[in-house]
């Protein structure tokens, strides 16, 4: 095809093939996962690849040596790579393209936001605090988001980096990481700390685009510190009770997943969805892998790009589940067994209500932002060569 990206089916495996640049990813399955779930898959690796390399260096080696075997610069980071393909499984929001925030009284967020804005030096462009891989804030550098948009690719792709290497959880680590839908090309400096060891459960991440800029980003970090420990934020965190498909008060409900669509600021806004914790009948890994395929194939039959649809009820000997799309939000819900189409749509519109009782906990709707750059020097927000040049790091 014209994209280069081929689909072909044999002896019962489906065989996907994606081509980025120099780089040709095949996938080869034989479970019922659909092209488009092994098409995203492929994409999420090959961003991955170019977080740790960036698209730029593997472009110019590739020019320079086009036999040239990768694995040699990719050496050891199969760990990252596994983790990515495990975490594909389970996890929603790779389906949904959006981060899942922390359920938290929003007085409690915007103190901790506060305390990230506060702790700020030149170059810093993120400040990211999160707990058990949920959002609890995020605030950020107005020139970088008038520049360009930050998108949940990125941040799960961080994410399965600090995860998958025990050394994040050693102490403070300070280490080049591309952000490849953000700027392929170049690198941010990013610190890593996590709050509370050795439980290693609440986890800062500062990005900063001044490779030099190490002890003064770790300055950032223990204000951070103090400013938690002040205001107790660290057992308010700790102890908060995540979202349980039971506070909705649907009976027939198990599980849903849910991604508003009408957030203020949207370009500048990064994508957000809630979802409950898994519970029985799902709770084992087989279980949750069986549940989010049938999320993906919904999404699939939601998404097609011969025949979208708006709502789409689907009935299994397991589960029956509902998946309605609008222009405000997105959502999939996955009831027990026998319940009607017109009981589901009357759960599902107990759910919304339920969900905007509670949208200011589960959802932040106007991340907070800072500046470290002089007023005068702001003009070359509008020039993406000359961003490039300034904000990022070098290759």
């Amino acid at each position: 095809t014209a994209s280069r990206e081929q689909l072909r089916v044999r002896y019962g495996h489906i065989i996907v093939f994606l081509q980025k640049g120099p780089l040709v990813l095949v996938s080869a399955s034989k479970s019922h996962q659909s092209e488009l779930q092994l098409r995203s898959e492929l994409l999420h690796v090959y961003h991955q690849i170019v977080s740790m390399l960036t698209q730029a260096s593997i472009n110019r080696i590739f020019q320079c040596r086009k036999n040239y075997d990768l694995r040699r610069l990719l050496f050891g980071s199969e760990r990252v790579l596994d983790a990515l393909l495990d975490v594909m499984e389970t996890e929603a929001g790779f389906l949904l393209s959006a981060v899942q925030c922390l359920p938290l009284a929003p007085s409690t967020r915007d103190t901790i936001s506060q305390i990230l804005q506060k702790a700020i030096t030149p170059n810093l462009v993120l400040s990211i605090l999160l707990y058990n891989g949920q959002l609890v804030s995020i605030v950020q550098e107005k020139m970088v988001i008038e520049d360009a948009r930050l998108k949940s690719t990125d941040l799960h792709l961080l994410l399965n980096l600090i995860r998958a290497s025990s050394a994040f959880q050693t102490g403070e680590i300070w280490t080049p990481i591309c952000l490849p839908c953000f700027n392929p090309d170049c690198y941010f400096y990013t610190y890593v700390a996590y709050l509370d060891p050795p439980d290693c459960t609440i986890c800062l991440v500062l990005l900063s685009t001044d490779k030099d800029a190490f002890y003064a980003v770790a300055e950032c970090k223990r204000k951070i510190e103090e400013g938690v420990r002040t205001h107790n934020a660290l057992q308010c965190i700790s102890k908060v009770q995540l979202c349980q498909v039971c506070h909705v008060g649907v009976a027939e409900l198990r599980h849903f997943l849910f991604k508003p669509l009408d957030v203020p600021d949207h370009h500048s806004q990064l994508p957000q969805f809630t979802s409950p914790e898994v519970e029985a009948p799902y709770s084992t890994e087989e279980k949750r892998i069986y549940l989010m395929d049938l999320y993906w194939h919904l999404h699939s039959r939601i998404h097609s790009t011969l025949r979208p649809i708006k709502l789409l009820y689907h009935a299994t000997q397991r589960e029956t589940l509902l998946a309605l799309v609008t222009g405000k939000f997105e959502m999939y819900a996955c009831f027990s067994p026998l319940v009607t189409k017109s009981t589901a749509i009357g759960a599902v519109t107990k759910l919304l209500r339920w969900i905007k009782k509670e949208e200011d906990c589960l959802f932040i709707r106007s991340p907070p932002k800072y500046s470290t750059t002089p007023p005068e020097a702001r003009g070359f927000s509008n020039s993406r060569v000359q961003t490039n040049k300034t904000l990022f790091g070098t290759i």
